[in-house]
């Protein structure tokens, strides 16, 4: 029986994620600032990532040989106005996670949930911390061998009333305002996956090798428009909810795909006049000289 650790295993998808490795017998541990009720049964390890020294110790004091790292920002909307609080979660908890990691001999893999922002121009904070935190990872596997696989979530949803669950919180007030109202234009596309299914696959990577050192996305398998969507809800709704599609916002999230390509081209600069390399190696022999004596 391997022991794993769930980092944010209370969260969204941590709690169906804890889940799904305790119905496969795993020794799983949550760890997060606060228990939630979704899986009483499994162990709970209250723990801070932004605290370096209750990390490594409670990996002093837990044998792990696998441990995921669900934890952290997970809000895009608010990550816009929180950039230090997205860069201390997002990425500085990954480090003290990873630091404790690698000092534990017997650890298996270490999986980072990223997201497909991480691919994207758009994001702002959130999508910069997911790509910083995925090459933080790999360096750590360069530089100490610490075996990883980082997972790329999509649209994710469930049943579950959590803060990050769009399609949840959209369905809910609709049913309290009788409204829908979105921000964009409606053509945005998405492949919505169940968190329980996201779940099965964040475990089967574990179970086999060829995952090791992969960089994997996680998403659904049907391309759905976010209008078509709104129109889907009303209809099992009963048809009675207003749809207010106002198209002036929703700039920070992707249309089609999140995939970006922006090379950024640089400017070359020289000074003129300048100072001739003979000449600043003069002044530079002459202050080294005159320091000696």
């Amino acid at each position: 029986m391997k022991n794993v650790a769930v980092f944010g295993g209370e969260g969204f998808l941590g709690s169906y994620l804890t889940a799904e490795l305790a119905r496969r017998g795993y020794a799983v541990v949550s760890l997060d600032i606060k228990k939630t009720d979704f899986r009483p049964d499994v162990p709970f390890v209250k723990a801070d990532i932004r605290d370096a020294r209750q990390i490594s110790a409670i990996f002093r004091e837990h044998a792990f040989d696998v441990v995921y790292n669900l934890a952290g920002f997970a809000s895009l909307e608010k990550a816009v106005h929180h950039p230090r609080e997205v860069m201390e979660l997002n990425v500085m908890g990954n480090i003290h996670i990873l630091e404790a990691a690698r000092q534990t001999s017997r650890l298996e893999r270490f999986v980072y949930a990223s997201s497909v922002y991480a691919l994207s121009n758009k994001g702002s904070f959130y999508g910069i911390s997911k790509l910083a935190s995925e090459k933080v990872v790999e360096e750590y596997h360069a530089r100490f061998g610490l075996p990883f696989t980082i997972l790329r979530y999509g649209s994710v949803y469930s049943e579950r009333p959590f803060e990050n669950n769009y399609i949840y919180n959209l369905i809910r007030r609709a049913i309290e305002t009788g409204r829908i109202d979105h921000q964009g234009d409606g053509e945005e596309v998405r492949e919505y996956i169940h968190a329980a299914d996201a779940a099965r696959l964040s475990v089967d990577v574990i179970e086999n090798e060829q995952f090791s050192g992969k960089h994997l996305i996680l998403t659904g398998i049907e391309r759905l428009r976010r209008k078509d969507l709104f129109n889907m809800i009303n209809e099992i709704l009963g048809g009675n909810i207003q749809i207010n599609i106002t198209n002036d916002g929703y700039k920070e999230h992707y249309k089609y795909t999140p995939f970006s390509f922006e090379p950024r081209i640089s400017e070359r600069l020289t000074p003129n006049p300048y100072i001739d390399m003979g000449q600043g190696l003069l002044n530079c022999i002459k202050n080294a000289y005159n320091l000696k004596k």
